[in-house]
């Protein structure tokens, strides 16, 4: 059986790579990332790309955090031509606001290169009910079906075997 495909976004990755927060909800969030990292990413082949690494280093920079070893040696999918028509026309056909080119280039990444699923915490404008399937309407006009996005809980499975 084939294992699915999942490009890691860079809000995975600063709940991964984050030091403890007072702020509840990003302290649930920082939990379950470390716990989905810890048990189940082995049962996915993750990808990462160039925007994931782009940003992950502006966030180390601007934080001062040092650089985790968490989540390097994914292997990073490249942008494209055909990633950055896709992110174009996420923007031009209403699918994302113009402001978040950078998240239509996670989509267009994932979708161009035929991961299952985009990993996110970013609930604006990728993860929420009324996005997800103008997403997918603009991907599959534009010859790219089956992307799903979701978030680490989402991706838990059964939760009796988590700490």
């Amino acid at each position: 059986m084939r294992r699915s495909t999942v490009c890691v976004e860079t809000s995975v990755v600063s709940y991964l790579t984050a030091r403890p927060t007072g702020d509840l909800l990003a302290a649930a969030w920082q939990k379950i990332t470390v716990d989905w990292w810890e048990t189940r990413r082995s049962r996915f082949d993750l990808h990462a790309s160039d925007v994931t690494i782009e940003e992950a280093a502006e966030e180390i920079r601007r934080h001062r955090r040092g650089v985790s070893t968490r989540w390097t040696g994914i292997p990073v999918l490249p942008i494209t031509e055909a990633v950055i028509e896709l992110s174009r026309a996420l923007v031009g056909e209403g699918a994302l606001p113009a402001k978040a080119l950078n998240d239509a280039l996670h989509v267009a990444v994932s979708a161009v290169h035929g991961v299952d699923c985009l990993l996110t915490w970013n609930f604006r404008p990728l993860d929420n009910a009324e996005v997800r399937p103008v997403i997918r309407s603009v991907c599959a006009r534009h010859g790219h079906a089956g992307l799903e996005i979701r978030t680490p809980r989402e991706l838990m499975g059964d939760l009796k075997d988590v700490r």
